[in-house]
């Protein structure tokens, strides 16, 4: 219990969360185990990840064909605006857990790689203090083209690049998907819902046989912005509950 309780305050540490309700008994061990290591605990709540369902090998041959044929028939991307490469998904073809962004930006157009600067380090934050690697998830966006000046997808342009997304989705059959940011739960959840309205409460997303829970949250960008123990504590409150939904 202790252990556990340890482990728990580590990985809240890393999302800055400020304080953890815990049991006065428990409190001393607890605090004396966060001073000795501020680092992710490889045993915080791991989440089961699919490798052990023994798919990947023919998911990540699905994967690298579809993203070939998005990259030849993207109704969006073939006609959108000069970029330097297309952002397709990046971890786990078997992943249990998915994290959906918006679009990438001018680091992830360089690099081909969704979420890899400012707020993709956040993001990797949130996801250790998950008690996982990013390798044991796979991210992905709703565009795999970065838009002129980073500016917020259009319903146009979501809709048109987004059937790709659909598709991932079909071949990776997360058993959670996490969204970050207004725009992509927007897109996800076909609304025009505020994030206040939707983070923090359990949704679902259908396609056809396919019935996945999903929890919004905030961007890793606006939380960069944004960065209060207010919005922190909301965020690993989100966190939490998708690590529960995943381990059920």
């Amino acid at each position: 219990m202790e252990r556990a309780l340890a482990q728990h305050a580590k990985g809240a540490m890393l999302m800055g969360v400020d304080f953890l309700p815990v049991a006065k008994k428990a409190r001393a061990s607890v605090e004396v185990e966060v001073k000795e290591s501020r680092g992710p605990s490889p045993d915080t709540l791991r989440v089961p990840t699919a490798p052990q369902r023994g798919e990947a090998p023919d998911k990540r041959a699905a994967l690298d064909d579809l993203k070939r044929r998005h990259d030849a028939e993207c109704a969006h991307c073939t006609t959108a605006p000069p970029f330097t490469q297309t952002v397709f998904g990046d971890g786990d073809p078997d992943a249990a857990l998915m994290f959906i962004g918006e679009a990438p930006g001018a680091e992830e157009d360089k690099q081909g790689i969704p979420f890899v600067g400012r707020a993709g380090e956040k993001l990797n934050d949130m996801i250790r203090a998950m008690g996982l690697k990013r390798e044991d998830v796979y991210i992905a966006n709703i565009l795999k083209a970065r838009p002129p000046n980073n500016a917020t997808p259009t319903p146009d342009e979501a809709e048109r690049c987004g059937v790709w997304l659909t598709e991932q989705i079909r071949i990776i059959r997360p058993k959670v998907i996490v969204t970050l940011g207004k725009p992509a739960a927007n897109y996800m959840l076909k609304n025009r819902d505020s994030m206040t309205s939707m983070r923090g409460t359990w949704h679902e997303y259908a396609d056809g046989d396919l019935r996945i829970p999903i929890m919004p949250t905030f961007h890793p960008a606006y939380l960069l912005r944004a960065y209060t123990p207010e919005n922190r504590k909301k965020v690993w409150s989100d966190l939490q509950q998708a690590m529960t939904k995943v381990s059920g």
